[in-house]
C-alpha cells in the first residue's frame, strides 16, 4: 500500500513539474528604428499701433 502511494505521489509530481510554463526574454535580432518624420511651421502675427510701428522703424537696434 505504502509503494503505491509512493509511486503515485511521484508520478503526480513529476507531472506537475511537466506542466510548468516556460518564460523566454530574448533581445531582437534587428535593431529597433524610429521613424520621427515632423514638421513644425507656425506664424506669428503682430498688430501693433502706428506710433509704435513708426518707433521699430526708426529705431532698427531695439530688437
Amino acid at each position: 500500500m505504502r509503494y503505491v502511494i509512493a509511486v503515485l505521489g511521484l508520478w503526480s509530481a513529476l507531472m506537475l513539474t511537466g506542466c510548468t510554463p516556460r518564460i523566454e526574454v530574448a533581445a531582437p535580432k534587428e535593431p529597433i528604428t524610429i521613424n520621427m518624420n515632423v514638421k513644425i511651421e507656425h506664424e506669428i502675427h503682430i498688430k501693433v499701433d502706428k506710433d509704435v510701428e513708426n518707433l521699430l522703424k526708426s529705431r532698427s537696434d531695439l530688437f
